[in-house]
């Protein structure tokens, strides 16, 4: 039977898992980032693809750059396992599938999601009835964000050891929460072991977007509201290194998403380009 508490990821996770798979769906060869597991797990129906949301040419800026940011994390972990990194802390899992997709990397690492209790719970659910065996290296950790609870400490509880360093990714969340809670989770971060490494996403301000791309971000941001969970802070690149460095952090670095584009996309036929308007900050303890 089903966990009575069991709560479905929010829209925007499911969304993101979708524009993954339709990124292999729609898009030409080469694939920057192949994940269609999220797709399983979400189970949106026959007619999702139907959704005005997941419109092949409206939205393809968007899918773009959710699988830009996608490949930019998990090249940071092969790179950070190579060195001999052996932690992985993804803030606000949602539908990752990083460890169902890539059990050739996640077995060199401990993996710990972290997310809310009702979110974890249908995520235990859902990966049971797809047949996915929950490892001794994946550790689903949750966390009642809402209730004040402390993340860290629950996180030690899963059985990270925080002398040991860690790559700790959180995309797609900053928008969400006050600059208060994010400089609070920075400061949490910088108290790791040396050689720890953050990679965080981040929404730039409106004026800072290209002109293309502004009216997608005003729309992105009106249905954020419309359910529920609008957009409160955004960041200029300057003002999101000054939040890392007052947090501690012995080093930062701005990666515009203007880069992933170059980096993954050129030479592309299909001119198929990550829209503009999320940033990474990468820094490290």
């Amino acid at each position: 039977m089903a966990d009575e508490h069991m709560q479905a990821p929010d829209s925007t996770a499911v969304r993101t898992a979708l524009w993954r798979a339709m990124h292999l769906q729609v898009d030409a060869p080469p694939h920057v980032f192949e994940d269609e597991i999220g797709l399983r797990l979400a189970e949106p129906g026959d007619g999702w693809r139907d959704r005005p949301d997941m419109d092949p040419r409206a939205t393809s800026g968007f899918r773009a750059a959710i699988v830009a940011r996608a490949r930019f994390i998990e090249d940071l972990i092969a790179e950070q396992a190579d060195r001999g990194v052996g932690q992985y802390v993804i803030l606000g899992a949602g539908l990752d599938t990083f460890a169902q997709r890539r059990p050739d990397l996640a077995s060199r690492l401990r993996v710990f999601e972290i997310d809310q209790p009702g979110t974890q719970a249908w995520k235990r659910h859902r990966l049971a009835e797809l047949g996915y065996r929950i490892t001794d290296g994946l550790r689903l950790v949750p966390v009642d964000f809402e209730a004040g609870e402390d993340w860290p400490a629950k996180l030690a509880a899963a059985g990270f050891d925080p002398g040991r360093p860690a790559v700790i990714v959180s995309t797609g969340v900053t928008m969400y929460l006050t600059k208060d809670a994010t400089a609070a989770t920075l400061r949490h971060i910088t108290g790791l072991a040396h050689g720890s490494t953050l990679a965080m996403t981040f929404m730039l301000p409106v004026e800072l977007v290209d002109g293309a791309d502004r009216p997608g971000l005003r729309t992105s941001a009106k249905g954020a509201q419309a359910s529920g969970t609008p957009f409160i802070s955004f960041y200029t690149p300057g003002e999101m290194l000054a939040l890392a460095r007052e947090a501690g952090f012995a080093d930062a670095r701005h990666v515009p998403g203007s880069s992933l584009g170059e980096r993954y996309f050129a030479d592309r036929a299909d001119g198929l380009r990550p829209s503009s308007g999320e940033d990474l900050l990468v820094a490290t303890t």
